[in-house]
């Protein structure tokens, strides 16, 4: 029977239960049940460890699942909420960058025992956005990548056209497998997208390969804009860009010997100092030595293991700006904004333009 009977006198025909409708009400109350019981299990394992029942390593080994346990009970808890409308927001100015260096500060031993390396670069750029939503968002968001590898990149700066703050996590495993606890469709996961969707004004998207996972986060209710660059100024006037230039190193890869020189010399007329190698063999070898601020590639090799190359030092690096040398003797294109994009200089307008596309690689780094 799908209900019981209703015996009384007069009485209406009763609806039949559903479980479809239950599921908010049965995941609140999992939820409730398992923070409540791995709190109390974690209360445990923290006096026997006080009496000296456990070791520190015992203690460690009781407590990861235990964490594990309680994340995911507070992350059902969490979705729940946000489904439900629960959550008051108070949409205020937060400048993300601090909000998001203070995340990183606060799980900053969590990620020293779990020997994470963590890289960022954080612009500040203002957001409308509930503080304790976004507090709540960039943790889970880091809750759902973690698990896919051992080195974390956070970036945050304004996207280039729409003027949106870019929030982007890169975590790679260096080859290493992932942990058991990587799923790309978590409870995390699921936090993440309820989070975007009822704060609102939030665009997200991921990448999963082999080598980790990739996360962008667009808010397009950003207030503020850092003091990047869209475009360079491309006058005749750059005596400011040229300070700026202090102290950059480019490497140039090509087997032809008047390629190189002539990178060298255009280089050099513009204050960047740098070196040449003839294939990624050699580029790799330079790199463990220095590491440069952009590389110049010749079209020539780029069928000769580039993508692999490119693959490799952006697990060393978030994002790396190239210049192209191309066959076409006067072409110049400059490059836009995608993490693959790439400006090229033609063979013969390498003396007039390399120059100019340098700087505005490097500008778009700043």
């Amino acid at each position: 029977m799908s209900s019981f009977a209703n015996t009384s006198s007069g009485a209406n025909e009763p609806e039949p239960w559903s479980l479809d409708e239950q599921w908010p009400t049965l995941l609140s109350g999992f939820a409730d049940q398992v923070t409540e019981g791995v709190s109390a299990l974690q209360n445990t394992i923290d006096l026997l460890l006080a009496k000296g029942r456990i070791s520190k390593q015992e203690h460690r080994a009781l407590s990861i699942p235990a964490d594990r346990i309680k994340l995911s009970g507070i992350s059902a808890q969490q979705i729940h909420r946000f489904y439900a409308g629960r959550i008051r927001q108070s949409h205020e100015k937060v400048g993300m960058a601090d909000l998001v260096e203070g995340v990183l500060q606060e799980r900053k031993k969590e990620f020293t025992v779990l020997g994470i390396e963590l890289r960022r670069k954080l612009k500040p750029v203002e957001v409308l956005i509930d503080p304790t939503v976004a507090h709540t968002f960039v943790n889970a968001v880091l809750d759902w990548g973690l698990p896919f590898g051992n080195r974390v990149d956070a970036r945050l700066d304004l996207n280039a056209w729409p003027q949106h703050a870019r929030l982007q996590v890169r975590v790679s495993n260096d080859g290493q497998p992932p942990s058991s606890q990587a799923t790309a469709d978590s409870l995390s996961w699921i936090l993440v997208r309820q989070i975007a969707l009822a704060a609102g004004g939030i665009e997200i998207d991921r990448q999963l390969t082999d080598e980790g996972v990739s996360f962008t986060a667009m808010f397009t209710r950003t207030v503020q804009a850092v003091d990047g660059i869209s475009a360079v100024d491309l006058s005749d006037d750059h005596s400011s860009m040229f300070k700026s230039l202090s102290g950059v190193y480019v490497l140039t890869i090509s087997p032809t010997l008047q390629i190189r020189a002539d990178v060298r010399d255009a280089l050099r007329e513009i204050g960047i100092m740098s070196d040449s190698v003839v294939d990624f063999r050699q580029a790799r070898e330079a790199i463990v030595s220095r590491m440069p601020h952009l590389i110049v590639v010749d079209a020539a090799i780029k069928e000769s293991g580039f993508d692999q190359f490119r693959r490799e030092l952006l697990r060393e690096v978030f994002e790396f700006p190239f210049v192209e040398i191309s066959p076409d003797d006067s072409s110049f294109d400059m490059s836009g904004f995608g993490e693959f994009s790439m400006a090229k200089v033609g063979r013969g307008n390498i003396r007039e333009a390399l120059g100019t596309a340098v700087m505005f690689e490097l500008a778009k780094m700043m």
